[in-house]
């Protein structure tokens, strides 16, 4: 047990996904695991753990920002031995080409935040995923038919901002997206000698304007994570 998880040590699988929101991470549970058992509700921060295809998978939410998946993912790595994290939610696009309900797997994250400065003395502003990780949800994803762009994401601090449009920086490090929790997980990763990745879905696009309804999002969203649950298996 740590502060935040109160899950027996045991019971959280070796792979685990993060949806950010912990209602999410039930819905799946309850859609796709077999045998799913609730092991964590502090804070509400749900996990669970079950069975896909005869896999032990965990579906843990991450909550929103970098403190939130920093702290889940640090835990997860450190304490419960987990090897392999697969972050799932939804992003804005940066780009005009970049469509609704398409799925973008990182290749890397860029960010302004301090989060790997502060942790670890970490000075770079982009960080990796990893690479095997990627290689496996890429092959799967080809297996299953399903289109996926493999680029940089922007991982932001800041949801709401008074300065409109699309930060001039992160177009200038050839960012496809934004979204708030990847840099922390990379890094987290990284320094603990563990692996991460990142798959989000296109849900608004801060060139056209365009967005999906709630609806719209949960769909998109199950095609994406049926692309993790397959790739994990593998893992």
């Amino acid at each position: 047990m740590t502060p935040h998880i109160e899950a027996e040590k045991g019971s959280i699988a070796k792979t685990v996904l993060m949806p950010g929101d912990p209602l999410r991470a039930k819905v799946l549970a309850d859609t796709y695991l077999k045998d799913a058992k609730l092991v964590n509700t502090v804070r509400n921060i749900y996990a669970y753990t079950g069975f896909y295809k005869g896999k032990e998978i965990t579906v843990m939410a991450s909550g929103m920002g970098m403190p939130s998946i920093g702290i889940y993912s640090y835990e997860l790595f450190k304490f419960y031995d987990v090897d392999n994290i697969i972050r799932i939610g939804t992003a804005g696009s940066y780009q005009e080409n970049i469509k609704l309900y398409d799925i973008i797997l990182a290749q890397d994250s860029f960010s302004e935040s301090t989060y790997a400065k502060v942790q670890g003395g970490e000075e770079r502003n982009i960080l990796s995923s990893n690479t095997n990780l990627n290689n496996i949800i890429i092959d799967t994803s080809k297996e299953m038919g399903i289109d996926i762009k493999v680029g940089r994401l922007h991982s932001s601090d800041v949801f709401y901002t008074e300065v409109p449009g699309v930060p001039k920086k992160a177009l200038e490090q050839g960012c496809l997206a934004c979204e708030m929790e990847s840099f922390a997980l990379f890094h987290n990763a990284n320094i603990l000698g563990k692996k991460a990745t990142c798959l989000i879905t296109i849900s608004d696009n801060l060139v056209t304007h365009e967005a999906a309804s709630a609806e719209e999002r949960q769909n998109a969203f199950s095609k994406m994570l049926e692309l993790a649950l397959e790739a994990s298996l593998k893992m």
